[in-house]
């Protein structure tokens, strides 16, 4: 039954976060893209809050800071990124991108954090390098704008990079579900304040394509960011972090599937720089026993 349930949310995991990049692309139909990163993690919040209210008291005083410094890495800005991202480039594309975040641990570990970096890691970062070069300069040819834009979803990676990097080495011992729920309950502050300043309240909400994209960012909020936060720590506890960590090589092919049923252009050759920055990952994560 363990074995099944694990499973269960693996393929749940996918599925919500590999059909995130499609619901930001459906909700900016209505909606700019600071309003839909700040319904999606002020929606997020509010959940959290009754359990934030609790989990807060349980956590060090002095570790407070740095629990909320993993709320903005970990939550705010990659949000805002990709919502700006997905405006311009395909929800596809940005979900391949996205593959690159284990590839990002490593090289942040590496360079800020003093960790050594075994060969076959190396060589897992500079082939998923290779593969993100190669799909950016044939995805649209050299388009600053299209870069630009696609830069944004890499610095989102990086983001997510730098908070795993934060959880390891500053919160050990502090219990991962106590510090999500307290840092995106703290979110609903910055997030409430972005969303007045770009005049949420003035849409004019009887407009069907407002509503739907409230819905999307609503739905985003709570499914991507409220109930896959619950489900990876599930999927660590139950089945471990490596097992939890291929959940990777999933999302981007579900994100493919969602813009091939939205009719975005998926070429062969995309596929193909998938396939490059996956095995990337594979050697940058793989264990390698002591001879």
């Amino acid at each position: 039954m363990k074995k099944y349930a694990s499973w269960f949310a693996f393929i749940l995991l996918c599925l919500i976060w590999g059909s995130s990049f499609i619901l930001m692309k459906v909700s900016s139909q209505g909606l700019t893209a600071p309003q839909i990163a700040g319904v999606r993690i002020f929606s997020a919040g509010v959940v959290f809050i009754p359990f934030a209210l609790w989990f807060f008291r349980k956590i060090p005083r002095n570790k407070i800071g740095v629990v909320l410094l993993t709320g903005i890495f970990g939550n705010l800005l990659p949000a805002f990124l990709f919502a700006y991202a997905v405006t311009r480039i395909d929800s596809s594309l940005t979900g391949i991108l996205n593959s690159l975040t284990p590839v990002c641990v490593i090289v942040i570990g590496a360079l800020f954090f003093r960790l050594k970096v075994p060969a076959h890691k190396v060589t897992g970062v500079l082939l998923g390098f290779a593969g993100l070069c190669l799909l950016t300069f044939t995805r649209d040819g050299v388009d600053l704008a299209n870069l630009g834009y696609s830069s944004l979803v890499i610095l989102a990676t990086f983001s997510y990079g730098l908070n795993v990097n934060i959880v390891a080495r500053y919160l050990q011992g502090v219990n991962p579900v106590h510090g999500a729920s307290v840092s995106l309950a703290f979110m609903t502050i910055p997030t409430a304040m972005v969303l007045w300043a770009q005049g949420f309240m003035d849409l004019p909400f009887d407009d069907p394509v407002i509503q739907w994209s409230i819905v999307n960012a609503v739905l985003l909020g709570l499914a991507a960011s409220s109930i896959a936060t619950t489900l990876f720590y599930f999927l660590v506890q139950k089945a471990g972090g490596l097992f939890a960590s291929l959940v990777t090589y999933g999302v981007p092919f579900v994100a493919i599937g969602w813009g091939y049923y939205f009719g975005e252009p998926i070429t062969w050759i995309e596929i193909g720089c998938l396939g490059i920055i996956l095995l990337g990952v594979y050697l940058a994560n793989r264990q390698v026993k002591p001879t």
